[in-house]
C-alpha cells in the first residue's frame, strides 16, 4: 500500500474508534462541538502510532486505541489554540473554529472533554497489560503537559509580549514542546505497545517534529490559505520570530530537509519495514496544509 492510501486508510479506522467513543452520549452542544473538532485532518500523529505498532509485528486493533487517543489529544488543542485569548483563529481545517460556531465556554468545555477522552482512550485493555497502559498514560501526560505542548504554548504566547525576538535557539526549544512532544510520543506509542526498545523511534521523531514545524513556518509564508484550511501570515502580522524570519525562506528550506534526512537515518534498524516512515518525513516538508 502507498503512504497516501495507508494514511487515508489509518484516518478512517482512527476515525472509526473516535465515533464509536462518542456515540451515545448526551445530545448537548459540548457533545456536538466534541464531534465536530475530530472531523478531518491529516491524522498524522495517529499515523504514527499505527506504522510504529506494524513495524513491530501489532495488528492495527492492538493500536487504534492509542491512535485515537493522540488525534483525541490533538484536536483539544487545536480547539484551545484557536481561542480568543491564545491564537484568536477563526478557521480550522477550512471550517468555522469551534468558539466560532459555538461560543467560547462550549469550547473550552470541548477542549477539556476531549483531553480527558485521550486517557480514557489509553485505559482500553486492547493496548496490552496495566504497566502498558500506564507508560502510555504517563508519556502522553508528559508531552502535552507541562514538560510538553502546554510549556510550548506558554512559551509561544509570552514571545509575543518579550522585549526583543526569540533567537533560533530558544525557537526551537519551544518548538519542541508546542509540537514537537507530541509528535515524539506518537512516534513511540507503537514500541511501547509492542514492549520494544522506542529510541530510534524518539530520535526519527525528534528530527520529525522540528521538520513539521519549520515546514508549518514556510507554509504560513508560501502556502495557499485555501488549500491550507486556516488563516496564514499571522506570524509575520504579529511580529513572531520563525524559522523563516530568522533562516530566511531557502535557509528554513534547507534545514527541514536536513533534517528529513536525519528522521531517516534514525530508521535504519528497521530496513525496509521503515518504508512508510520515511514517506511520512518527506510528506511533512512537501504537504500544502
Amino acid at each position: 500500500m502507498t503512504f497516501p492510501a495507508r494514511l487515508a486508510a489509518d484516518a478512517a479506522l482512527i476515525q472509526q474508534r473516535l465515533d464509536a467513543a462518542l456515540a451515545g452520549l448526551a445530545d448537548q452542544p459540548v457533545i456536538h462541538a466534541m464531534r465536530y473538532a475530530v472531523q478531518g485532518g491529516k491524522r498524522l500523529r495517529g499515523f504514527l502510532v499505527l506504522e510504529g505498532a506494524r513495524m513491530h509485528g501489532l495488528p492495527e486493533r492492538r493500536a487504534i486505541a492509542a491512535a485515537a487517543a493522540v488525534e483525541a489529544l490533538h484536536a483539544y488543542s487545536l480547539v484551545h489554540d484557536d481561542l480568543p485569548a491564545m491564537d484568536d483563529d477563526t478557521l480550522r481545517r477550512g471550517l468555522p473554529t469551534v468558539h466560532v460556531k459555538w461560543d467560547e465556554a462550549t469550547a473550552v468545555l470541548a477542549g477539556d472533554a476531549l483531553q480527558t477522552l485521550a486517557f480514557e482512550l489509553l485505559c482500553d485493555p486492547s493496548l496490552g497489560p496495566a504497566e502498558v497502559r500506564m507508560a502510555l498514560v504517563q508519556g502522553l501526560a508528559k508531552a502535552s503537559g507541562a514538560e510538553g505542548m502546554v510549556l510550548g504554548q506558554a512559551l509561544d504566547i509570552a514571545a509575543e509580549t518579550a522585549a526583543a525576538p526569540l533567537t533560533l535557539a530558544e525557537i526551537t526549544a519551544l518548538q519542541a514542546g508546542k509540537t514537537g512532544a507530541l509528535i515524539r510520543f506518537s512516534a513511540e506509542a507503537g514500541a511501547l505497545i509492542a514492549g520494544a526498545d522506542p529510541a530510534p523511534l524518539r530520535a526519527y521523531a525528534r528530527a520529525l517534529g522540528l521538520a513539521f514545524q519549520i515546514a508549518d513556518d514556510i507554509l504560513d509564508v508560501t502556502g495557499d490559505a485555501t488549500k491550507a484550511g486556516k488563516r496564514l501570515q499571522k506570524d509575520a502580522e504579529a511580529g513572531k520570530a520563525t524559522f523563516v524570519s530568522l533562516l530566511g525562506l531557502e535557509g528554513a528550506q534547507a534545514q527541514a530537509a536536513a533534517l528529513v534526512e536525519e528522521a531517516e537515518a534514525h530508521l535504519s534498524p528497521y530496513g525496509a519495514a521503515a518504508t512508510n516512515l520515511i514517506a511520512a518525513a518527506r510528506f511533512t516538508i512537501s504537504r500544502e496544509s
